[in-house]
């Protein structure tokens, strides 16, 4: 469910209509719901009630400040990949304690930058990255709680590019040579062992890769267990996929996922972190985009946006769906036609969609992307120096730019030309 619904023939954001922020903050731009994003958060929260655990929002799929602060406020935690993550969770306001690191080329100044700023536990990836925090954690006085990144190679059945879990895949440690590296963890005096991590990918439609997985992790509690270390900790990762096309069938609930996780692991009585990002903030945001042009071609019409691969660079990068809707509401009974939908950039995959069927359109109609929150605005480029552009967020009747368009004078002057060119 989201927030962006038409009242009275125009598309709205919660109380806002969107051609009123598109008026204020010019066309292409990204809007965020409140509502939605609050909602899709205490979704999962409540899922999980019985459990000792911790939302913590990944924010690799929206990392503006504004949308960290309205989920931190909330309770969530933050799952970050990098030092800069790390660096605008902490200035969103969330503390270090409710902060997870994880990512598989974590290095020591990122490592010395958590530790200094507190840091809720490192997801280890392999033992070159254990022995290097262990040094730095020591050379600073510290320890460092850790979990460590099992690979449990299950094959998610999501598109390759967002695989994580397969034996081929880059992330973790394989789950066979588990207990040999986790000896290992215990022996290194900067570092604290306290759980297990596993992460299969990203958009899972169906339950059971991730019930394999967690079984997999329920059996190797067991075992480290058994071996003497301390596992109260068990990092599930996220995943859990939204549906794109609406006329697709909706991927699982929150409450399914977590009544599986309570089934699976339950017995166990450890606290669980889940790491939701596409969930919480996909449906909480727009893409909007204004028609250039409408071209005729040969046994084809062409939509020519003002939106272009560099601002929303999914549909090129992993031939994602989003549904494109007009702002303006069609009628009943509007007929359609196909148009294959495109942006201005110098590229044949500037293509965000072929033969798709809209009502018909003319230059300056506005069109939305639904589902465009997660993996929009922080994959953006200024490719073709293109400007990025804005980000608002909404809530109830009031809006803001949170991130502005910059100027093409501010682009260009981050550039230095050196005396001898």
């Amino acid at each position: 469910m989201d927030h962006f619904l038409y009242r009275n023939g125009a598309l709205y954001a919660e109380d806002v209509p969107v051609a009123d922020i598109a008026a204020a903050v010019g066309t292409p731009f990204y809007v965020y719901s409140t509502a939605t994003l609050l909602r899709h958060y205490h979704l999962f929260d409540e899922a999980l009630e019985g459990m000792d655990h911790m939302v913590c929002y990944a924010m690799k799929a929206a990392s503006n400040q504004a949308i960290l602060k309205t989920l931190g406020d909330a309770g969530a935690g933050m799952d970050v990949v990098s030092g800069g993550e790390y660096r605008r969770a902490r200035a969103a306001g969330v503390p270090g304690e409710r902060i997870v690191f994880s990512g598989v080329g974590k290095t020591a100044d990122e490592m010395r930058t958590a530790l200094e700023g507190g840091i809720r536990q490192f997801n280890v990836e392999s033992e070159p990255e254990m022995e290097m925090l262990s040094a730095v954690a020591v050379s600073m006085g510290k320890v460092a709680p850790i979990t460590i990144r099992v690979n449990p190679d299950v094959d998610a059945k999501t598109h390759a590019k967002i695989a994580t879990g397969k034996s081929e895949n880059k992330f973790g440690i394989p789950i066979a040579r588990a207990r040999a590296v986790y000896a290992h963890a215990a022996n290194l005096a900067g570092l604290e062992v306290i759980g297990i991590d596993v992460h299969i990918g990203s958009q899972l439609t169906d339950l059971t890769p991730f019930e394999a997985a967690y079984q997999k992790v329920a059996d190797l509690t067991v075992q480290l267990r058994a071996d003497g270390h301390t596992i109260r900790r068990l990092d599930l990762g996220g995943g859990l996929g939204i549906p794109y096309e609406r006329s697709n069938a909706a991927p699982p609930l929150p409450t399914d996922y977590g009544a599986m996780v309570k089934r699976t692991l339950g017995h166990l009585e450890c606290e669980v972190e889940i790491e939701p990002g596409r969930l919480i903030a996909g449906n909480a945001g727009l893409m909007v985009s204004k028609v250039i042009y409408v071209k005729s071609g040969e046994g084809r019409d062409f939509l020519i946006l003002d939106g272009a691969m560099n601002d929303l660079i999914r549909p090129a990068m992993y031939d994602a769906y989003h549904d494109i809707i007009p702002v303006v509401e069609p009628e009943a009974g509007t007929e359609q036609q196909p148009y294959d939908v495109v942006g201005p950039v110098c590229e044949s995959g500037d293509t965000f969609a072929k033969r798709r069927m809209m009502p018909a359109l003319a230059a300056d109609d506005l069109v939305a992307f639904r589902s465009a929150g997660a993996y929009g605005a922080v994959m953006s480029s200024e490719y073709n120096s293109r400007p990025l552009i804005p980000e608002v967020l909404v809530k109830g009747d009031q809006f803001a730019v949170i991130r502005s368009r910059p100027t093409f004078d501010e682009m260009i002057n981050r550039d230095t030309i050196p005396e001898w060119v």
